[in-house]
């Protein structure tokens, strides 16, 4: 009966063992071309940041809602607030939410200017 516990318990380690070496080493998974809206809300946060910076450099407000467009259909101004009340709620550096700060208001006219436009 002992034998019989000490086979399959080689076994079942010589198949997590093979399965771990074919899917890290022999066949694992690439992404390529993911788009941004299915990133963690981690990531996405970091994502609105780093468009944040690009804003801050260049004060192009309409490229900063082409960005931020590639998280999903909401409107820009709502990526915008959950990155914010992400930051806040992870205590981001003070210049982070300083940079989500002036890009919210800037989505904010933003938005309103193509609102006034249609």
């Amino acid at each position: 009966m002992d034998k019989r516990w000490l086979q399959t318990g080689l076994l079942m380690a010589l198949g997590l063992a093979l399965g771990l070496l074919y899917g890290w080493v022999l066949a694992p998974v690439e992404y390529v071309d993911v788009s941004p809206d299915l990133l963690r809300a981690d990531y996405k946060t970091e994502y609105v940041v780093m468009a944040a910076e690009i804003y801050r450099q260049d004060g192009d407000a309409a490229a900063a809602a082409a960005y931020l467009a590639a998280l999903g259909p909401q409107p820009v101004v709502e990526h915008v607030d959950a990155a914010l009340a992400y930051a806040r709620q992870h205590d981001y550096p003070p210049q982070d939410l300083q940079l989500l700060n002036d890009l919210q208001l800037a989505m904010l006219r933003w938005q309103a200017a193509e609102e006034g436009v249609q």
